[in-house]
């Protein structure tokens, strides 16, 4: 089959004309070097290309894998006419291989040079790397077992390949091989040269990201005798970050500002979400379903939390999913319309029955039922996320000219920790109530005060300028009684004048990081109005 004329083929998105010139150009592979680590599919993929008369070359246990299936198969030396040797390490780094595919085909000079030292094109390279993440995320794992596993002819193979996309395609992942096969069935053979320019720029992340993570990794490996991986003892010197775009959002927190989602690759958390029903997530959407979800995985037992604008507006634990969600919206049924809910626990048909009669714009949970399915599905607009649960060791934070990082605060209080620092002790029931108040008050924006009975928030003030006012707004935005309840305050109170207000509100304990050079005035204060106070030595500010 010859090559569609050049204007019978779709024209590149391009103004140059020497890019549109090779672009349109498609010469036909005949011969493809294998050697992958993934071997996920090859099989299939390796059958179609023999059926389209490719002569296929391999190495190692690739082409084991290949003979084993059937599939004719030519090693490596057998082109190089040079074995395998030092354990493998040398095997594809030969000119019979990279001469083979850095050769340009339209070059006369590189045609004579290849045809005078008898090496043949290669116009394929099918090469995925050496697992080296997964090897240095092994617990003890040795230097000499870390550094077997950087790869050196995988990546010598991808970059060639890429270097000379005009002539020779390079296939780096799995999940190209349908599409490539099927293009090439097409064309007889052949690829597009727009495809070997996708496939290209593909090739270089991937050897880009692979580098990376090299780099990331030996940094954190010190010179003792024999070399091992240590703990991490602090931020690298070097951030590598390696995002791909899943979406394109309708636009950012405005409608004149654009914006897109981008995944780290891990599967987990909220890019990573199985978004099952409802509109497109926006990006306010994202940022509060993130707000909800970091809320709920604090908690063990059944909790339900209702998120306005970053801030838990209702959250609550319960026996069951349905308690929990019931005692979360009677916080401010006000502020929860139009919120997003966020859940550590399956949603069952019997929650889904009480959810659905308020509108909701979205729900993050582990998962969701038939029955929970079956009825949000007349609720077109509402977003159902599934979200698998993996911590995140980071927060990134963008600054002008660079960017802030911090461990994520994952701090669990106990209630071992806590200090009590006033004439009367919290019973055990306050004690219960002001360790949940704590969780959440962990979630609320700074200035922030939480006012809660046992597994229900009751009133909250959130990002106040003064955390005098925070008290006031936490008690005026109560629906219910605050008689009897505990407070919590996210860092020390600068005046006694917090402590006053809460007690004016009906709180009877309080649980505080303390540190302030005033705490003894807070104390007597709290003394005076006959309140029992704890100190966490934890302060939880959220910007």
């Amino acid at each position: 089959m010859t090559s569609p004329p050049a204007s019978a083929r779709q024209r590149p998105k391009t103004n140059n004309p020497f890019l549109i010139e090779f672009l349109l150009a498609m010469p036909r592979i005949q011969r493809a070097i294998v050697s992958v680590t993934d071997k996920t599919g090859l099989v299939e993929f390796a059958c179609k290309l023999a059926g389209m008369g490719v002569e296929l070359v391999s190495t190692g246990g690739t082409a084991k894998l290949l003979r084993d299936s059937g599939i004719k198969v030519k090693d490596v030396s057998e082109l190089t006419g040079f074995p395998e040797m030092l354990d493998g390490r040398v095997k594809t780094l030969h000119p019979r291989v990279h001469g083979g595919i850095l050769h340009r085909r339209e070059n006369p000079s590189h045609r004579t040079a290849v045809a005078e030292h008898g090496i043949q094109p290669i116009d394929m390279v099918v090469v995925n790397l050496y697992a080296f993440e997964k090897t240095a995320a092994k617990p003890g794992v040795h230097f000499e077992e870390l550094i077997e596993n950087i790869d050196i002819g995988g990546p010598s193979m991808i970059r060639s390949a890429a270097k000379n996309f005009q002539d020779v395609a390079v296939v780096t992942s799995p999940a190209d091989y349908p599409a490539i096969a099927q293009e090439m069935g097409s064309l007889g053979g052949e690829l597009s040269q727009q495809t070997r320019w996708r496939l290209a720029q593909k090739a270089f992340a991937a050897t880009a990201a692979y580098d990376a993570a090299i780099a990331s990794t030996l940094e954190r490996v010190s010179a003792n005798g024999r070399f091992e991986l240590h703990a991490d003892t602090g931020f690298p010197p070097t951030l590598r970050l390696q995002f791909q775009k899943i979406i394109n959002l309708r636009y950012g927190e405005n409608p004149h500002q654009k914006a897109a989602m981008y995944s780290d690759g891990s599967g987990t958390g909220i890019a990573n979400g199985r978004q099952l029903q409802g509109k497109e997530l926006s990006y306010n959407n994202i940022v509060d379903l993130q707000a909800a979800w970091d809320l709920a995985q604090d908690f063990s037992e059944p909790v339900c939390t209702i998120i306005k604008h970053s801030n838990p507006c209702g959250t609550a634990t319960g026996k069951t999913l349905v308690e929990a969600y019931k005692k979360a919206l009677e916080c401010d049924p006000v502020s929860a319309f139009g919120g997003v809910i966020g859940v550590n626990r399956l949603v069952d048909g019997e929650t889904a029955e009480e959810m659905a009669k308020l509108f909701v714009e979205a729900i993050a949970a582990p998962s969701f039922s038939g029955a929970a399915k079956a009825k949000f599905a007349s609720k077109k607009h509402l977003r159902l996320l599934e979200i698998d649960y993996a911590p995140q060791k980071w927060v990134l934070k963008n600054v002008s000219g660079g960017i802030l990082v911090q461990d994520n605060d994952l701090h669990q209080l106990q209630e071992t920790q806590l200090k009590v620092v006033t004439k009367r002790p919290p019973t055990q029931e306050e004690v219960r109530a002001l360790l949940f108040a704590w969780k959440i008050c962990k979630h609320v924006k700074s200035n922030a005060i939480v006012y809660v009975r046992e597994g229900q928030s009751v009133g909250i003030g959130a990002g106040q300028m003064s955390r005098v006012d925070s008290c006031k707004i936490g008690a005026m935005k109560a629906v219910l009684s605050l008689q009897g309840t505990v407070a919590a305050s996210d860092a020390f109170f600068p005046f006694p004048d917090g402590v006053e207000e809460i007690a004016r509100a009906g709180a009877t304990a309080i649980i505080q990081p303390g540190g302030s050079v005033r705490d003894q005035e807070v104390i007597d204060t709290a003394d005076r109005l006959e309140l029992a106070m704890v100190f966490t030595g934890i302060r939880h500010f959220r910007h």
